[in-house]
C-alpha cells in the first residue's frame, strides 16, 4: 500500500513505528504532541487524575477499590512498567499526550493484532482543563495516522458510552463511523455499561489522513 501520506512500502517487523515521537499540532489548547510515556510522568499523572476524579470516573473502567488508591503516585511505576513492556512487545502504543510540553493525558493504541487483521483500538483521556479545546481531537488524529502509516495497521476502533457526548463528538470530527452497540460491555462507574463501537479504516482517510482533515477544517495548524 502506498500513497502521499504513507510515503512508500508498508512497514515490516514486529512493531514498526515505536517508540516514535509524533509531530505536533497547534489547537486552541496549545501545541499538542504525543510521545512514549516516561517514568517521570508519574507525579503529574497522579496529580491530574486525583484532581479530575469527578470528570473522569463516569467514563473509565476501573477495578474494585477507591479512585484515590488506583491513581496514587505509588501506582505509577507498575503501570508504567506494564505499558513499557506492552510497547516493547508490540501489543500497544502507550503515549503521553502533552500540551505545550506538559503532561496532559494519555492516548493508548491497544490490542494490536498483526496479520491478517492489522487492527487495534484507541483509548484516551485528557485533563479537564483542556477539554473542549481541540487537544483530544488532535491527539487521536496523530495516533491514528501513525497507525495507518508507520505502524502498518488497517483498522482502528474506539468504544464510547452513548452518554459521552464529548468523546463521540471527537470521533465524529475525525470521521469515525458508528458500527453498533455493545450491550453491557464494560464495568464503568459501578455498573456494566453499554458502549457504542466506532471505527475507521485506512481507505477512509486517504490521501492525507485525519490530520489533513483537521487542517482543512481549520481545527488545527501544524506547529
Amino acid at each position: 500500500m502506498g500513497s502521499p501520506i504513507w510515503g512508500g512500502a508498508r512497514p515490516t517487523g514486529r512493531h514498526p513505528g515505536w517508540p516514535d515521537r509524533l509531530r505536533a499540532l497547534r489547537v486552541p489548547a496549545g501545541v499538542v504532541t504525543l510521545r512514549p510515556v516516561r517514568f517521570t510522568d508519574g507525579r503529574e499523572w497522579s496529580r491530574l487524575r486525583l484532581r479530575d476524579e469527578a470528570y473522569l470516573t463516569p467514563w473509565e473502567p476501573m477495578p474494585p477499590g477507591r479512585w484515590s488508591d488506583h491513581n496514587a503516585l505509588v501506582e505509577w511505576p507498575g503501570r508504567w512498567g506494564t505499558l513499557r513492556a506492552m510497547g516493547r512487545a508490540g501489543t500497544a502504543l502507550p503515549y503521553a499526550l502533552t500540551v505545550d510540553g506538559r503532561f496532559a493525558g494519555q492516548v493508548v493504541v491497544g490490542n494490536i493484532v498483526r496479520e491478517p487483521l492489522l487492527s487495534a483500538y484507541v483509548g484516551y483521556w485528557v485533563a479537564e482543563q483542556y477539554a473542549g479545546r481541540g487537544a483530544t481531537t488532535a491527539a487521536v488524529a496523530l495516533a491514528v495516522d501513525h497507525c495507518f502509516s508507520r505502524v502498518g495497521l488497517h483498522r482502528v476502533e474506539a468504544t464510547v458510552r452513548p452518554e459521552n457526548v464529548a468523546s463521540l463528538r471527537v470521533l465524529a470530527k475525525l470521521g469515525f463511523r458508528e458500527e453498533g452497540l455493545l450491550k453491557r460491555y464494560l464495568e464503568v462507574d459501578g455498573d456494566w455499561r453499554d458502549h457504542v463501537v466506532l471505527a475507521v479504516t485506512a481507505e477512509d482517510v486517504l490521501p492525507d489522513g485525519l490530520v489533513g482533515r483537521l487542517l482543512r477544517a481549520g481545527r488545527a495548524e501544524r506547529a
